[in-house]
């Protein structure tokens, strides 16, 4: 056969094939409904786990998907062998971080030093506590924070006046504050102009310090729910680092940093190896801790593979139902070859051959699922954006997802139409004609 009578032959096929679906409309959606279920809930699930991904993958990165957090943490305890061939457990490890255990401003320096070219800032932060802005009867909650002036290069801090903390506070443990819009409105009214510059107490604890206020940022909500009013909501306070440490008299050195690298590190995961490699030297000879290395985009990765790996496992459940779907498509196609014998055979015996019998029912098979696969994809991205909207992420669209069903409907018509299609055509014509 030419290549333009093969195309004529599928063509017709295919106008037989809707002609056929038209004339059993309710029978042939019954028939799709498995299919369009399957399909449907495959993609649904797809879509809101792609928009939840997305939704991460951007939350991430506004948190700094290029910085590399740097912290101490205890070695692991194995299990030691002794050289009579006895297994013991090793000696219990120190939980208390003494201060020779801690990162140093002197590795900081060297670190710096090591990476210039890769490192834009290294952010330090100690936490004082939580602690309440008193003035007369009015009053605002905080979590004061000691920082560098690196914690706002890693950090996004919208500014509403005055200016961040400089390197001048920390250098010289300057009693100065950078607060939030919050505490602006119940301390002075929300006039940011009276706050720059003004003084204000600070109990910690029952104990009281003062601060001169230099910034004022934007509050932004976590978004988690909260039962304060927006009088009582507890925002974050930002004092020099040094400043904070003679508050807490806490030990020399840090526990943990973050670097905020620069547009030249192309592979942040290579690069925190590194960091990791240049800072573990110092610890070869501590017995207790060692260097830890993570970054934002080893966490979105982990998170998304367990989002996919969930996202696939209940597809998989819903897919059982394409299961289901194909068999009803099977047996439907068995019924209408029972029905449409004697064409069969009045074909036939015209001279159409057994391939010519087999593409038309195998096309109106796959024409069968695919509309149903077609349809499944509609109601399964409707029905996934209304989750995600609801679930509070936007609706992604997963087009690999979308492209996949497409091609497993066609798949599924194929497959659990060649049985029937190739039944029809194995009929002998004349007992087919014979057929009542």
């Amino acid at each position: 056969m030419t290549e333009g009578v093969i195309r004529m032959l599928i063509f017709e096929n295919i106008k037989m094939a809707f002609q056929s679906l038209m004339s059993n409309k309710m029978r042939s959606l019954l028939t799709m409904l498995g299919i369009i279920i399957g399909i449907g809930s495959v993609i649904a699930i797809m879509t809101v786990s792609s928009s939840l991904t997305t939704s991460i993958s951007s939350s991430f990165q506004e948190m700094g998907a290029n910085n590399v957090t740097v912290g101490i943490k205890q070695k692991s305890t194995e299990s030691e062998e002794r050289s009579d061939g006895m297994k013991f457990g090793a000696a219990s490890k120190n939980s208390t971080v003494d201060e020779e255990d801690r990162i140093t401003d002197a590795m900081i320096e060297e670190l710096k030093q090591q990476y210039s070219n890769e490192i834009d800032d290294i952010s330090l932060t100690e936490s004082v506590g939580s602690a309440t802005v008193k003035s007369g009867s009015d009053y605002a909650n905080i979590n004061l924070s000691g920082v560098n002036n690196g914690y706002f290069t890693a950090n996004d801090i919208s500014l509403v006046a005055g200016r961040n903390i400089k390197k001048e506070d920390v250098e010289g443990n300057k009693k100065v504050i950078m607060v939030s819009d919050k505490v602006v409105d119940n301390m002075f009214d929300g006039d940011t102009d009276s706050a720059l510059g003004s003084k204000i107490n600070v109990s910690v604890n029952g104990t009281y310090y003062y601060y001169y206020i230099v910034g004022v940022y934007q509050y932004e909500s976590d978004g988690t729910v909260s039962t304060d009013t927006d009088e009582d909501v507890t925002t974050s306070a930002y004092i020099p680092i040094t400043v904070a440490k003679e508050q807490t008299r806490s030990d020399e050195g840090y526990t943990q940093l973050v670097v905020v690298t620069s547009d030249k590190v192309s592979d942040v995961s290579e690069f925190a190896d590194r960091i990791n490699a240049f800072l573990s030297t110092y610890y070869v000879a501590n017995e207790d801790y060692e260097i830890s290395t993570t970054t934002m985009t080893s966490l979105t990765e982990s998170m998304n593979d367990m989002i996919n790996t969930v996202s696939i496992a209940v597809s998989f459940i819903a897919g059982i139902s394409l299961l289901v779907g194909g068999i009803g498509v099977m047996n439907i196609m068995l019924v209408s070859i029972t029905e449409r014998t004697r064409e069969i055979g009045t074909r036939k015996a015209l001279g159409a051959k057994n391939s010519s019998i087999r593409l038309q029912f195998i096309i109106e098979s796959v024409i069968l699922c695919l509309i149903g696969g077609i349809l499944g994809i509609v109601v399964g991205l409707v029905l996934g954006a209304i989750a995600a909207v609801a679930l509070g992420y936007s609706a992604a669209v997963p087009v690999t997802a979308v492209i996949v069903a497409t091609i497993f409907s066609m798949v599924i018509g194929i497959f659990f139409g060649y049985y029937p299609a190739n039944k029809a055509a194995k009929l002998n014509p004349i007992e087919a004609l014979r057929y009542e």
